[in-house]
């Protein structure tokens, strides 16, 4: 019997906000000081033209939600807001002090954890703490992740003074039980609510996290979802697949049996039919997993070529230098990666030393650099190429022919030297982006360290 494209696709894979990815780091043979000299040099070649991004991870929430393979700190002590912005502070004064010159900093990201878990008081503390040794770009975008059950007009207000013009609410699926499961009742109205709070102060992009595959959940609940968002009319969506990984996470997804999640063709469903009622809506594919109108920054940087992936996910800009800061954050500086360490004890400790708190990390080799560039152009542009020689390797006729069974299936185009995604193939991109992932084939998992593909 022939097997279903979702049959033969199905499988472990990486999601590819970097190259290499994690697992795949050569920690052996990375050292702090390897990194610093990556950062400085990096920060040299951009900060005038490109400025800085920094992704900040701000861990507490108040209550677990079963769905999420975020790193957190589960809690209802708010009194560990302050010492905790304090030390994000002073790790970034570490930073500063090592970098020739003020930082411009064209992008922040507040990540979570659930950073409305703090105060308007705290995160303006952060803020104006950071643009005491910084400038802000001209062409700045800073966001942050809001959680519809505790995001208050005070938190849009005030971020929104501090220059803040994006906000992402966690929004996951409307439907009760399927909420119940995940540890995740929030109605529609609190949605509705911080939504058009959003618009009425002025936010410029707003987004919504969809999921589909979770436990429970049913093709009339993705219809009633998007049901509901069509009636608010975010700028943008992120419409993701749900990762169970379970032997990574901990218990934190086990909240449910694997009997209750949507398996294989009645998930793949889920998705079809969520991605056409977006496409009538007039939400346009942008990457993997995100949809956005044709008004939001989002689209206008994909038509452009200019859409970026990294660690905070798709960027409407690029910025060669990424600092991450806070507990497990990761730092990208084009050259190499850093990790921070995972434990908020572990966190303050080395600041206390005065040690950037890093505990592990990757040297991108030529072959990675290279590599990783064709990776991003199938992530952020469904297409790449070889044809100029800094492109080519020598394993680019061996990925053509492992690929053929993909072109057979009407997946990709493959010409002279270039490959297309197809719009029938955009569903398995990970899945191409594997093929010319060199670490991935030369050392292939002996147990399953990644979510399916689909």
């Amino acid at each position: 019997m022939k097997k279903s494209l979702l049959q033969k696709y199905n499988v472990p894979g990486p999601r590819y906000t970097s190259y290499p990815t994690v697992p795949y780091w050569d920690e052996s043979n990375f050292v702090i000081t390897d990194w610093i000299t990556t950062l400085q040099k990096s920060f040299v070649e951009s900060n005038s033209s490109e400025g800085v991004s920094l992704y900040i991870h701000l861990p507490f929430c108040e209550s677990l939600c079963t769905f999420c393979g975020c790193n957190k700190r589960i809690t209802k002590n708010h009194q560990l807001e302050s010492p905790y912005i304090l030390a994000v502070l002073k790790e970034w004064k570490m930073y500063c002090d090592l970098l020739s010159e003020r930082p411009l900093i064209k992008e922040i990201h507040l990540g979570g954890g659930t950073p409305t878990f703090f105060s308007i008081e705290n995160l303006a503390l952060l803020i104006n703490g950071l643009f005491e040794t910084a400038d802000i770009a001209q062409q700045h975008e800073f966001s942050f992740e809001g959680h519809p059950n505790n995001t208050s007009r005070q938190h849009l207000q005030t971020l929104f003074d501090l220059g803040f013009r994006r906000v992402s609410f966690g929004v996951q699926d409307y439907n009760k039980k399927v909420q119940t499961a995940i540890h995740r009742e929030q109605p529609f109205h609190n949605v509705a609510k911080v939504t058009l709070w959003a618009k009425e102060i002025g936010y410029s992009s707003i987004g919504h996290d969809l999921i589909f595959g979770l436990p429970f959940q049913t093709i009339e609940n993705v219809i009633d979802t998007i049901e509901k968002t069509k009636s608010l009319q975010p700028d943008r969506l992120a419409f993701y697949s749900y990762a169970h990984v379970p032997w990574i996470k901990g218990n934190g997804q086990r909240g449910f049996k694997d009997q209750d999640l949507p398996q294989d063709e009645e998930k793949r469903q889920l998705y079809e039919v969520g991605k056409t009622l977006l496409a009538k809506n007039g939400y346009h594919e942008i990457g993997m997993d995100h949809f956005s109108l044709e008004q939001d920054s989002l689209y206008d940087s994909y038509t452009d070529g200019k859409l970026h992936r990294n660690f905070m996910g798709y960027s409407s800009s690029k910025t060669q230098l990424m600092i991450g800061l806070g507990v497990s954050s990761i730092s990208d500086s084009w050259y190499s990666f850093a990790q921070n360490v995972k434990t908020i004890e572990e966190y303050y400790q080395k600041l206390e030393q005065n040690e950037l708190p890093i505990y592990r990390g990757h040297l991108l080799s030529t072959e990675d650099l290279i590599v990783r560039k064709h990776i991003l152009n199938l992530m952020c542009q469904f297409k790449t190429s070889w044809e100029e020689k800094e492109y080519y390797f020598n394993e680019i006729p061996e990925i053509i022919e492992q690929l053929a069974e993909m072109e057979k299936d009407g997946l990709i185009e493959i010409g002279d030297s270039n490959l297309t995604v197809t719009e029938k193939g955009k569903p398995y991109v990970r899945n191409i982006c594997m093929a010319f992932d060199l670490r991935l084939k030369r050392k292939a998992p002996q147990t399953q360290l990644f979510s399916m593909t689909i």
